[in-house]
């Protein structure tokens, strides 16, 4: 009889705990910066691309791809994350001659959703 009384009594507890507990929010990561920047024009051609993100983003499945107005990738298929900065991650291009250039990429935010994008710059 003490036990169904606590069983009533604990659970409505339980629930209103779990319920009032504070979560962590996740949300999905956004590009914020680049360099080069979106639709920027520059001289000289970079050596590399960066993104950073509002977040950090794992390091799992991320990808960075530079390709030419031709629709030849010009990256070096070498795309890191900065070791202390999680929401960093960049790839080294060849040398990129004048021309418009599309950057896309790929990242999976903390709460493992997929972001993608894309955006261009040129160089003069």
């Amino acid at each position: 009889m003490l036990l169904q009384t606590l069983n009533k009594t604990l659970k409505p507890a339980v629930l209103l705990a779990a319920l009032l507990s504070p979560l962590p929010a996740f949300a999905h990561a956004i590009l914020v910066k680049s360099q080069p920047g979106k639709d920027e024009t520059i001289s000289p051609a970079p050596k590399q691309v960066d993104l950073w993100f509002n977040d950090a983003v794992r390091g799992e499945y991320k990808a960075v791809a530079v390709i030419d107005s031709a629709g030849k990738r010009v990256d070096n298929h070498d795309v890191e994350q900065s070791l202390t900065d999680g929401s960093h991650i960049y790839a080294t291009v060849a040398d990129l001659a004048p021309g418009k250039y599309t950057v896309r990429y790929r990242v999976v935010s903390q709460d493992t959703h997929i972001v993608t994008g894309k955006f261009e710059f040129t160089v003069k």
